[in-house]
């Protein structure tokens, strides 16, 4: 009898030649497309050594410059650059997350709005909380108010008067971490339950480090956790288990954080904000856990839930807390550094910042902050916070989305398969010539004195905070915060490059400095 080996096996080989290379190749609707590398077609190792060495932003951007709007990164991924059939397509059209995000971002095995794949549950979890991050409420709101007081004058423009007077160098990075998390804190915990990371740094370098030390090894869990699976029942760990240690001490201390706030609602017969005495005298403020109580709130409802309800709040809180100080740290530390190195403009900030009133200055009478209305409406204020969430992006990386079962054509191509891996980055976007001449230049007057409809074609092509339904929630507490403490800063110091060695971008989904510190001089300005 005929082996069935001797038919079986040639079968196999060619299935297997016609699925890897052959339909990849010459067959695929991607086959079209301008291939990234030449293996692109066949094989996803060059997108992900790519990842795995932190180099994708910048290779992305260069195959667009060479190829265009639509690459192919791999043989089931494309990257856009352009808004119409682009982004607005993408981002805007209902295409689902990839399993990218729940596999780097979920917490206590928990989804949160931002790990969320699909669309329904993304946007019934947004509706609950994005009202008290709406910037008509952020503006108006006597807690944030209260919030920004105490942290500007009774924790930040203190350290800097110091350092001031003692020539000391701050690294600015870490500093700017500390008072990014105690802002975002305080809002979702209250100020009595939140931290103080600007004058605690044994507790801050404590939190940051645990954080911090486990990015080398998220490349694992978001693009291959299949292979961790694989060689873990092996009994070889490509993770390190002090990373699994790591992410639980932070959910601990998420989830004290949310016991402190819930121990503050049944405490208080009025939630409202009140001034009480501290033990050393100095005046602190109580006010209620606002992200908390809206998010328990909204959460408290007759229908079932898979997940506990104290899971299901300190997911997203955890998010919220990582999140709001890392990408707001960063953002701040280059506009730091860009003012150093610009002092002509520093000056110009300084002159628009001394308009406001109350004053930010530290020997001010009444230690109060402007209104954030007027602070926003500051013309150079924003134009310079602008040019540096463009050239300066907390997220440049590559935002992965899956398109849909009906055939959908971008930037030109032929129409593509549903489950096709497509994003856009806003390290490409931002760099477009045709719509930011000079783009690796940090020019805040590119947002100033300019016609509306180029500044209405810039806003197109700004991504810093994504779009469409999947849009930043926070952007407008980021951005009324990140211009507060510029303003207080500016109002009576300048700042002076020290050591600003590694301040290049790491080349990742989120960059921070490479040497991850940028250490700048403070002197006071009467």
């Amino acid at each position: 009898m005929f082996p069935l080996s001797l038919v079986a096996v040639p079968i196999v080989a060619l299935y297997l030649v016609y699925k890897y290379l052959v339909f990849p190749i010459f067959l695929s609707p991607l086959s079209k497309l301008p291939n990234a590398h030449f293996s692109s077609s066949f094989s996803a190792l060059w997108i992900l050594l790519k990842r795995r060495y932190e180099e994708e932003n910048r290779a992305i951007y260069a195959a667009h410059v060479k190829h265009g709007d639509i690459v192919r990164l791999g043989p089931n991924e494309v990257s856009v650059a352009c808004v119409d059939e682009g982004i607005r397509t993408v981002y805007s059209g209902g295409f689902e997350k990839w399993n990218w995000y729940p596999n780097q971002f979920e917490n206590y095995g928990v989804p949160n709005m931002f790990s969320m794949v699909n669309s329904k549950p993304h946007s019934i979890r947004k509706r609950m909380i994005s009202h008290v991050y709406s910037k008509s409420y952020l503006q108006s709101s006597p807690e944030v108010h209260a919030i920004s007081k105490i942290i500007i004058f009774d924790r930040l423009l203190p350290v800097l008067e110091e350092a001031a007077a003692n020539k000391q160098p701050i690294d600015v990075l870490e500093l700017n971490f500390s008072s990014t998390m105690d802002f975002i804190i305080a809002f979702i915990f209250g100020l009595q339950n939140g931290t103080n990371f600007i004058q605690d740094i044994s507790a801050r370098e404590e939190w940051l480090s645990i954080y911090q030390s486990r990015r080398p090894f998220r490349f694992w869990a978001g693009e291959l956790p299949g292979v961790i699976s694989f060689f873990k029942k092996l009994g070889i760990h490509i993770t390190p288990a002090w990373m699994n240690e790591a992410s639980k001490w932070l959910e601990d201390w998420t989830m004290e954080k949310c016991k402190a706030a819930a121990a503050s609602l049944s405490n208080s017969k009025d939630p409202s904000s009140h001034t009480k005495e501290s033990s050393d005298s100095l005046p602190t403020t109580t006010t209620p856990p606002i992200v908390y109580i809206q998010l328990l709130t909204s959460l408290k409802s007759p229908s079932p839930s898979p997940y506990p309800l104290d899971l299901s709040i300190a997911t997203e809180l955890h998010d919220h807390l990582a999140a709001g100080h890392e990408t707001s740290g960063i953002t701040l530390t280059y506009l730091f550094h860009e003012l150093s190195l610009h002092p002509e403009i520093q000056s110009q900030l300084r002159n628009e910042l001394r308009t406001q009133a109350p004053s930010l200055r530290l020997d001010s009478e009444t230690h109060d902050v402007p209104a954030p209305r007027t602070i926003d409406a500051l013309p150079i204020l924003h134009a310079c916070l602008m040019e540096t969430l463009r050239i300066h992006a907390a997220i440049p990386g590559p935002q992965p989305r899956i398109t849909p079962p009906t055939p959908t054509s971008l930037a030109g191509s032929p129409p593509l398969t549903g489950g096709v891996r497509v994003s856009a980055q806003a390290f490409t976007l931002h760099r477009n010539a045709d719509v930011f001449p000079e783009p690796e230049k940090w020019k805040p007057e590119r947002w100033l004195g300019t016609c509306e409809e180029k500044k209405a074609e810039m806003g197109r092509w700004f991504w810093a905070f994504g779009s469409g339904g999947r849009m930043c929630v926070g952007s407008h507490f980021a951005m009324q915060e990140m211009k507060l403490i510029t303003a207080a800063i500016y109002t009576s110091f300048t700042t002076h490059i020290v050591d600003d060695g590694g301040i290049e971008h790491i080349d990742a989904y989120t960059a921070g400095p490479k040497s991850n510190r940028l250490l700048l001089r403070f002197e006071r300005v009467e």
